[in-house]
């Protein structure tokens, strides 16, 4: 079972009744125990493909296995390893909170007596014990989102699907629902597949990706792999002093200064990081902290998006 891929999806198409199709042939395999991500822009095909996995709809052609068992032929037996965390929230608002837990253990043959300990635990985990007969139209939304993935963890799942799970959520309960989400990856061995718009969670998180886009899979490599394709990068420098009039520099690609104490620097492949600092100390400049002014993978995702778009109008202007 070791080698078995926690998803593995083969020429998985899915058009629809009014002739749009959503997904073309794709192809794509997801080891076991990974933090996988899952990107695309709107419309790329993503909710499609979800749907697909957790059984709302049946694609056109191609095959899904979860954990070597075929989604089509034993559905039942599949979605005993899968858990999914909607964009939606879909459960009763009027039913308590630990009663939900209870009432999705039951859905997969779980009995009270068994699924109660398990709801202490993952309530506890998630913030929510406190909470646990109050009714969940009662709940903000953050405790909604974190209702969710409890949920979906009831049953111990072996591969869970996380669909823009912290969309509306702060930065610090993302924070503290990442941390509860990789004790679940590394101490129970789960598989987390991650959609989200936030592309720094994905970049942070995530060991591989895949980036979908009109319904067909673009990019699928190791998440280093895909940085290291980032050939330009620009790098804001604050600095402890002002600067009283416009630098200079060599060796890079581009200089600006948005104020007197702080200089962006842009740098192409093969410009030294490292002969920009010994400019700067050989001015008598001193830097107090330097960070990167965008996020890597939203910027490789963009430009990705926007060579599709040149394609496509190129295409339509010779008229194929």
């Amino acid at each position: 079972m070791s080698d078995v891929p926690a998803l593995s999806i083969q020429g998985l198409s899915k058009t629809y009744d009014n002739g749009f199709s959503a997904l073309k042939g794709v192809d794509l395999t997801v080891p076991q125990g990974g933090f996988f991500a899952l990107l695309g822009p709107n419309g790329a095909g993503k909710s499609t493909m979800i749907g697909i996995i957790s059984s709302l709809f049946k694609p056109t052609t191609g095959s899904v296995h979860i954990f070597g068992t075929d989604l089509l032929e034993n559905p039942s037996i599949a979605k005993q390893y899968l858990g999914v965390v909607p964009q939606e929230f879909n459960f009763n608002m009027f039913e308590k909170v630990e009663d939900i837990l209870i009432t999705q253990a039951g859905y997969f043959g779980i009995p009270a007596k068994e699924a109660k300990p398990r709801a202490k635990r993952l309530l506890t985990a998630l913030g929510l014990w406190d909470k646990r007969d109050s009714k969940s139209r009662d709940l903000s939304g953050g405790m909604k989102r974190r209702l969710m993935i409890a949920r979906a963890l009831i049953h111990k799942p072996k591969l869970l699907i996380l669909d823009e799970p912290t969309a509306g959520v702060d930065i610090e309960l993302r924070r503290s629902m990442w941390e509860f989400m990789q004790q679940i990856n590394i101490e129970e061995n789960t598989t987390i597949i991650l959609t989200t718009h936030y592309l720094e969670e994905a970049e942070q998180l995530c060991k591989r990706i895949a980036i979908l886009d009109h319904g067909e899979i673009r990019i699928n490599t190791e998440m280093k792999d895909l940085l290291a394709q980032l050939s330009v990068e620009t790098f804001v420098f604050d600095l402890e002093t002002p600067l009283n009039e416009q630098l200079a520099l060599t060796g890079v690609t581009d200089i600006s200064q948005p104020d007197k104490q702080t200089l962006e620097v842009t740098l192409t492949e093969g410009e030294s990081l490292n002969g920009v600092f010994d400019q700067l100390s050989d001015k008598g400049i001193k830097v107090g902290s330097m960070r990167n002014k965008a996020n890597r993978l939203e910027e490789l995702f963009m430009r990705l998006v926007d060579k599709n778009i040149e394609s496509a109008n190129s295409m339509k202007e010779a008229g194929l």
